[in-house]
């Protein structure tokens, strides 16, 4: 390949809105997902967990105290207590009264959006299992729109061998905020093909090895997309923002 033909950005497929188009919309609620479409991105990257009844919700954190109006542990909390939870306000008033989501609900609207998925799987303490856990995520998405593609992503190596075994045919995505030597190793024990890394982690010889091994390499989290336009002709795959407008333009 010639450098007049490498590529200077991800494909249109390949940007994925990190917990929706977050940048602009209260993290990982409907209005965020919804702002990701209107900017034409094809796929949302949200996180999962669940709460102490075993319901899955669409939250990063182990708590609702940074991302919404409330307090308190989803440990301590069930379903009916996240009805009345305003995930928007904190971060405009425009969003006050945004729902926290469950992951049926994100699941069910994601696909009224035409939307793709990039589950994060969030493996916490208050969890009875890791199997309660991906046997929860996994019965969801089998509910999912026909046209709705999924990755399922974790920084746990055993939450990605659990979600292998209840469905051999998802896409797995490791997270690593930076590449261990034994990165191959670790691939190969999920199995998995895909790699999400900190973008900060990137280099020419690692994307190279990837690229060789067939490995799929999505970057995260970036906003300045200058700083990636090196890695696209060194194989890079993609990339998880919290601004695809930033990369579909």
């Amino acid at each position: 390949m010639t450098i007049s033909q490498q590529r200077i950005g991800p494909a249109r497929n390949e940007v994925h809105a990190h917990r929706g188009a977050s940048a602009v919309a209260p993290e990982n609620t409907i209005a965020a997902f919804r702002a990701a479409a209107e900017q034409g991105c094809k796929w949302v990257e949200l996180d999962v967990a669940l709460l102490q009844d075993g319901t899955a919700v669409v939250i990063h954190d182990v708590s609702v105290d940074r991302c919404s109006s409330s307090r308190g542990n989803l440990g301590d909390m069930v379903a009916a207590d996240i009805e009345s939870i305003d995930a928007g306000s904190w971060f405009s008033e425009a969003y006050r009264g945004e729902a926290l989501p469950t992951l049926a609900l994100a699941i069910e609207r994601l696909g009224d959006l035409g939307l793709n998925l990039n589950v994060e799987i969030k493996q916490h303490a208050h969890h009875t299992s890791l199997a309660q856990l991906t046997e929860t995520v996994h019965s969801h998405l089998r509910k999912r729109a026909p046209h709705t593609e999924i990755v399922i992503s974790s920084f746990d190596a055993e939450s990605l061998k659990a979600m292998h075994r209840l469905d051999p045919d998802y896409e797995l995505a490791m997270l690593w905020s930076e590449l261990p030597r034994d990165w191959v190793d670790v691939l190969a024990s999920i199995p998995a093909n895909t790699i999400h890394l900190n973008y900060k982690s990137l280099s020419f010889g690692f994307l190279e090895e990837a690229s060789r091994r067939e490995i799929k390499v999505r970057a995260w989290t970036c906003n300045a997309p200058h700083l990636l336009r090196p890695f696209w002709g060194a194989g890079l795959t993609g990339v998880i923002t919290d601004d695809p407008s930033l990369f579909l333009t």
